[in-house]
């Protein structure tokens, strides 16, 4: 029984059954594979964000075994304090590298790489210009560096520059930021043009690459690679959660920044690093990157067969350019239906309604692996066409 000052959560949880909104989670009850035993039933996994299949390639495995033996289970303090480990500096010497910058540290996420680096860098007194389907992360960090925010229409290169002449006057500094890959359309940012107005506007440029990690460019170093941008974006977060199968965030710029935000970066001051196993494992994984193209090759053939095959049902895809790619059916209750009978029948792919995406645009969220067989996708299109057609969607 809720208390009296806490009844108006329970009463709008009530309203989200009622709308049939609700959701439970899932329970994983094997090894993050691409099918996999949730809730007591094999299913086939299109949930999951391990693209190269990665949480369970044998040398990560050893990598973090190995770190646990020689190291412990944790670190036992904040990096600034006791807690900077050797396997820390060389997960950050690894990216650095991989990505072709000067420096980078990590982060205990994704989530607070972003939002700890835009909450460092900027104040009161500066302006940023944001694409309106940014990550989550990305608005919290401006939110909470108190800097004026101007919102432009998804990938509208002429609005974002409309935004940059009203304000070129503006004394403050002003940061351009965008997604590489947007995680729940799946589509590829204008980058080239975005880096063309930072340079031209005099913006710091600064783009989160968390879902083009380990999937676009020359052995999944993402977007700037992609675009051959090198030199020329000024700050990269990534993650080490998705591609790279473990935990945690990254940003990659100048050496200056990187050492700004060990001194003013309010996640990486204040919380403990990651235990030995997790940097180890880290670091076989930007390994695996290099020494297993294979893997990206897969998952590309994988996502074209699967995109190729919902297109055939004549399903909605969206804009999605990569291995994200959304089913759109608008109404949010008929996504979460949809979610539910797709798992009844055998295939696990979440339906994902507002506040994730916006009113009127849920969808199912599909994301295929490279570890997935081409009969495992066969068999999802044809659970997928099932359950579509049952419920009218096609």
């Amino acid at each position: 029984m809720a208390k009296a000052q806490l009844q108006y959560l329970s009463d709008e949880l009530s309203k989200l059954r009622e709308q049939k909104l609700d959701q439970k989670l899932r329970v994983l009850e094997t090894e993050q594979l691409p099918v996999a035993n949730f809730d007591g039933q094999e299913v086939i996994n299109l949930s999951s964000n391990n693209y190269l299949g990665l949480t369970t390639h044998p040398k990560l495995k050893e990598a973090a075994v190995q770190a646990t033996e020689e190291f412990g289970v944790g670190s036992g303090a904040v990096r600034t304090i006791a807690g900077t480990m050797l396997l820390h500096v060389a997960l950050e010497e690894k990216i650095a590298k991989f990505k072709q910058v000067e420096a980078s540290v990590v982060f205990q996420s994704g989530f607070t790489a972003n939002a700890g680096t835009v909450q460092a860098i900027l104040g009161k007194e500066d302006v940023i210009i944001s694409d309106e389907l940014n990550h989550a992360s990305i608005i919290d960090g401006c939110r909470l560096s108190r800097a004026e925010i101007r919102i432009f229409p998804h990938k509208d290169v002429e609005a974002c520059e409309t935004i940059l002449k009203e304000i070129q006057n503006h004394g403050g500094r002003k940061l351009l930021i965008t997604d590489g890959v947007f995680s729940m359309d799946g589509d590829i940012a204008p980058l080239p043009a975005l880096v063309d107005l930072a340079e031209k506007y005099g913006c710091i440029m600064m783009i989160d690459d968390a879902h083009s990690s380990g999937v676009l460019g020359r052995n999944g170093r993402g977007t700037v690679d992609h675009f051959n941008l090198h030199g020329r974006v000024d700050i990269q977060v990534g993650t080490l959660s998705k591609a790279i199968g473990a935990l945690g965030g990254y940003v990659c710029a100048a050496r200056d920044t990187i050492e700004f935000l060990c001194h003013r970066a309010r996640p990486f001051l204040f919380s403990t690093s990651h235990p030995p196993s997790v940097a180890a494992a880290c670091i076989a994984a930007f390994e695996v990157l290099e020494e297993e193209p294979q893997l990206i090759a897969d998952l590309w053939a994988n996502t074209k067969f699967f995109k190729d095959g919902l297109k055939k049902l004549g399903l909605n895809t969206g804009m999605s350019e990569t291995p994200i790619t959304p089913v759109i059916v608008g109404d949010a209750a008929l996504a979460h239906d949809f979610s539910r009978q797709l798992f009844q029948n055998g295939v696990f792919a979440p339906g994902i309604g507002y506040p994730t995406v916006p009113q009127g645009k849920a969808r199912i969220r599909t994301i295929v692996t490279a570890t997935h067989t081409q009969e495992e996708l066969a068999r999802a299109l044809e659970i997928f066409e099932a359950v579509a057609k049952e419920l009218r969607i096609i």
